[in-house]
């Protein structure tokens, strides 16, 4: 078996690996960097390959998977900060009185 044949990976796997290519692929990455880090997640996911048979299953990994989205939410987080919440509300305070004409 060559490098990189996907033949002992499940219908599931691979439907996997093609969704989050796609995601990948929106987010701007190419065509086949999209495809290895897609097989990447899969395979640190699913523990690589997998074959039908009793007692061949193993427990998925699901934290590559939320890796992404744990990563994307930090911008959001640090922009709730005390302190930014108090220079949003000052600045909108001062805008407010000078539509109104009001000076400090």
């Amino acid at each position: 078996m060559p490098r990189g044949d996907k033949s002992s990976y499940t219908d599931k796997q691979k439907r996997q690996a093609e969704h989050i290519e796609e995601g990948y692929e929106e987010r701007g990455a190419s065509k086949e960097e999209a495809e290895r880090r897609a097989w990447a997640t899969v395979n640190k996911t699913t523990k690589g390959g997998k074959k039908s048979g009793s007692g061949r299953g193993k427990v998925e990994d699901h934290s590559p998977e939320r890796k992404g989205g744990k990563i994307g939410g930090k911008a959001k987080r640090a922009s709730s900060k005390k302190s930014t919440k108090k220079a949003t509300a000052k600045k909108g305070a001062s805008k407010k009185a000078a539509l109104h004409g009001k000076t400090d």
